[in-house]
């Protein structure tokens, strides 16, 4: 494999770039902002109880 390395992305990392990016999208927020509020809703759907999803 020459010239491209590749770079392992975990799942969480993949996560919180999609949640990141339709915040953007869809706000005036910066990539930061985004990536930070990001991290908050992924934690937040990762602790509702199954019985309320």
């Amino acid at each position: 494999m020459e010239g491209a390395a590749k770079t392992y992305v975990s799942l969480y990392e993949q996560r919180v770039r999609l949640v990141a990016q339709a915040l953007t999208q869809r706000s005036k927020l910066s990539e930061k902002e985004a990536s930070d509020l990001a991290v908050h809703v992924l934690y937040v759907l990762d602790h509702v109880p199954e019985k309320v999803r």
